[in-house]
């Protein structure tokens, strides 16, 4: 049986997206890379959404990455590899532009793809006993650019090059020291912290959350930033819920955001 990407709504504002193969570790087949960029341009056109969840079923594997078994038929060769990762890099790149802040909630392994997943995520969370890694010196592959530039923004040029070279599995505490996470919690805990996660970021005004992860990723590209951008910075001041926002500070009241 084939697995499969599946969305949930835990909570208003809250979506979950599972990678859902839990008996092969959530491999990542073909048509699960298709299925999760789909559902990833769906939630990009959903006003009301606040946060995004990206997780694996069960608690052995976040994702162990593409599915081996289908690479005879769809990337044994160079065209067929450059047709693949056509579609591979177009729900990567779905994840990366999602304008909704996503947080990857990882338990059990997280290796390969799953790897490249979670670092195109913009908070990650594992359990204790979770490890990390790329591995594919021993299938004698090599990661592509699109697919590693977010790994290198994320821990650096020698923290890459370790994950790379000595295709070693990192533990969850070192990886919260190179900055491949952002929290370490107790295994079992991880959806939980996660969901708190979410709340707290729900919590804010949306269109906010939305421009500070715009700008944080535009911040990594080296280019000078235009009039125009520079000028983005200050539409905040025209939104209703910069009105709601201080209203709701003088008058000692939660806010009520309308991401507007």
């Amino acid at each position: 049986m084939s697995g499969t990407v599946h969305l949930e709504t835990p909570e208003p504002g809250i979506a979950r997206v599972v990678l859902d193969q839990p008996a092969r570790l959530n491999a990542i087949g073909q048509a699960m890379w298709d299925r999760l960029g789909a559902i990833l341009a769906e939630l990009d056109r959903e006003d009301s959404l606040r946060c995004v969840i990206l997780t694996g079923a069960g608690e052995r594997a976040f994702s162990v990455g593409a599915d081996i078994t289908e690479f005879e038929a769809i990337r044994s060769t160079v065209e067929k590899a450059k047709a693949y990762a056509k579609r591979t890099h177009a729900a990567l790149d779905a994840l990366r532009a999602l304008r909704h802040p996503v947080v990857a909630a990882i338990e059990g392994l997280c290796v390969g793809g799953g790897l490249e997943l979670a670092a195109n995520a913009d908070l990650r969370v594992c359990g204790a006993g979770s490890r990390f890694g790329i591995p594919i010196k021993k299938l004698g592959l090599v990661v592509a650019y699109g697919e590693l530039a977010p790994l290198v923004r994320l821990v650096g040029k020698s923290n890459a090059l370790r994950i790379l070279l000595e295709g070693d599995l990192l533990g969850a505490e070192e990886a919260l020291r190179i900055g491949l996470v952002n929290r370490v919690v107790p295994d079992g805990t991880v959806m939980a912290e996660a969901m708190a996660t979410a709340r707290r970021i729900a919590e804010g005004a949306p269109l906010v959350a939305r421009w500070h992860k715009k700008f944080v990723n535009r911040l990594m590209d080296p280019r000078p930033l235009s009039p125009e951008e520079e000028a983005e910075s200050y539409l905040c001041f025209g939104t209703e819920d910069f009105a709601e926002g201080t209203r709701a500070f003088l008058e000692k009241r939660p806010p009520v955001f309308k991401g507007r």
